[in-house]
């Protein structure tokens, strides 16, 4: 789950970080109401979860409470990346000397930490790292030992955190690490970082996505979900207990197994070129348990997407039988019944493919179509979300 600036700093000041948390409100009137009360310049915020709010418009400075009105008003109104913004954040405006980047994540690729920054950096990290890639730093962390007062030392010497910052940026490192791991992030960015006047060092702004699989240990972070800004798709999936992620596509994809799922999306990718360049619509993993019911929940979400024009089944029979998958998708569309509009290429291999063949042959339902193989199946999938999209 991806956090909101003031989601993320809610965090930060839970662990010590230092900035400011500012108020969080929905209407212009209130942001006046919330200028008043912080006093002096202050900062208009959109909360939004895509960067570049900017220079989209969505940051303003204001120098009295009507401004703050005004600023926030135009802000209400506006879109950024495609995501409307209903609140904003009304922070005291800070004399910043120098701006710089600093996050912890993880490294999926080294199966690892890393640490990034830069004395460089701030919001034009990006043009740092093509400009000047040196500048920015890339500090592999050793999961068994973490970061420590040593570690958080080494850390700011090799980013060139200034001699007059360096014992504030230890103490703020270590602090970052602590929300990455207590709080069970995958993510913790600061973007600035900022010195302000006097040498004093804040967190400006904050960036924080959180591990869905930790929920369990974390009951507090429901009060991060806004569900009428989720997806309602991904929304009624969750719901569902499925592991759902919505795409940009016109190919709806159920498989078996996270790593069959990955590459069921790549071979429809490649499939779709020959098709009108149609892509995969959505990542659905249903795991071991394809019962009737686990089917249907995985096909009510993908139909009710209104991008998919068809929908590719890849199952490979292991503990779960094909021949039970095969009944899970007969129970599916009984279910579903005149819901069920979009076509199906099913797909079926390893354990009783046999059975799991003869059950779908005997149902002879007009809207499922049987490839033997995954190949054929993602151009057959291709072909027809391109004849539907047409």
């Amino acid at each position: 789950m991806d956090l909101m600036e003031y989601q993320a700093k809610e965090l930060f000041a839970k662990h010590g970080v230092a900035g400011a948390l500012g108020k969080t409100v929905e209407t212009p009137e209130d942001a006046r109401a919330a200028a008043e009360e912080i006093g002096g310049v202050v900062v208009v915020k959109a909360q939004v979860k895509a960067g570049g709010r900017g220079k989209a418009g969505g940051v303003k400075v204001a120098k009295s409470p009507e401004e703050a009105e005004q600023a926030a008003r135009a802000i209400l109104d506006l879109e950024i990346k495609g995501l409307p913004v209903n609140r904003v954040l009304v922070v005291p405006g800070a004399s910043i000397e120098e701006e710089y980047y600093f996050s912890f994540l993880l490294d999926r690729s080294n199966r690892s930490y890393l640490c990034i920054a830069s004395v460089e950096g701030g919001v034009e990290i990006e043009e740092v790292a093509k400009t000047n890639p040196d500048a920015v730093k890339k500090i592999p962390i050793d999961a068994g030992t973490g970061v420590d007062e040593a570690k958080a030392r080494a850390i700011v010497d090799e980013a060139g955190f200034p001699a007059e910052l360096r014992d504030q940026a230890v103490e703020m490192v270590q602090q970052l690490w602590t929300v990455f791991v207590e709080e069970d992030a995958t993510l913790v960015e600061v973007n600035p970082l900022a010195r302000l006047t006097g040498d004093k060092l804040e967190a400006l702004d904050g960036k924080v996505s959180l591990d869905d699989n930790a929920d369990f240990r974390h009951e507090d972070h429901a009060r991060f979900v806004i569900r009428e800004e989720s997806d309602p798709l991904e929304a009624k999936a969750k719901d569902k207990g499925l592991n759902y992620v919505k795409l940009d596509g016109q190919v709806g994809i159920i498989g078996n197994g996270a790593g069959l799922v990955m590459s069921t999306l790549d071979v429809v990718a490649y499939a779709g070129e020959a098709h009108g360049g149609v892509k995969p619509a959505n990542f659905l993993d249903i795991g071991g348990g394809a019962n009737a019911q686990v089917m249907a929940d995985g096909l009510d979400v993908i139909i009710h997407d209104e991008q998919v024009k068809s929908v590719f089944v890849n199952v490979f029979g292991g503990i779960t039988a094909c021949d039970e998958v095969a009944n899970g998708i007969k129970g599916a569309l009984e279910i579903l019944g005149d819901e069920a509009s979009k076509p199906l290429v099913v797909r079926l291999d390893g354990n009783n493919v046999d059975k799991g063949r003869a059950i779908l042959a005997e149902l002879d339902h007009p809207l499922v179509t049987m490839v033997d193989t995954m190949d054929g199946a993602a151009d057959k999938a291709a072909e027809l979300a391109n004849a539907g999209g047409n």
